[in-house]
């Protein structure tokens, strides 16, 4: 059962469907889970950079997981940001890669990978890097 230790993933994605399977992961994996479906909502909520990982799609519309990423910078915000996209290229992975990204993978994203990413992205901000 997850106590005030446990980490909060933020999912953000258009997508119903992709929202509702990483939540039922999160959830199995012990982890506190909290849902948005744009960018926008996502910013509007309050949230922690302490002991928590974003999971923001790439490609949403209006706001994409890159720009969302510009905001929270532009905001002092250190929250680790795992990417998702089912739109490929080199030049997104590049620029994910310039923006910082703590991962990034491709649609259907390999669940254990995922986990295995979190949880050295959470690490990496609990040692403070």
């Amino acid at each position: 059962m997850p106590n005030k230790h446990t980490p909060v993933i933020y999912i953000v994605d258009d997508e119903h469907s992709v929202r509702k399977a990483m939540e039922r992961l999160m959830i199995s994996m012990e982890m506190k889970v909290r849902t948005f479906s744009s960018g926008e909502g996502f910013l509007e909520e309050k949230f922690s950079d302490n002991n928590t990982c974003l999971i923001a799609d790439i490609k949403m519309s209006p706001m994409g997981g890159l720009e969302l990423q510009r905001k929270l910078i532009k905001r002092g915000s250190k929250i680790p940001i795992i990417f998702i996209t089912a739109f490929d290229s080199e030049t997104v992975r590049q620029e994910a890669k310039e923006a910082g990204a703590a991962g990034y993978f491709l649609k259907p994203v390999d669940a254990q990978a995922l986990i295995d990413s979190i949880r050295w992205a959470l690490s990496l901000k609990s040692s403070g890097h």
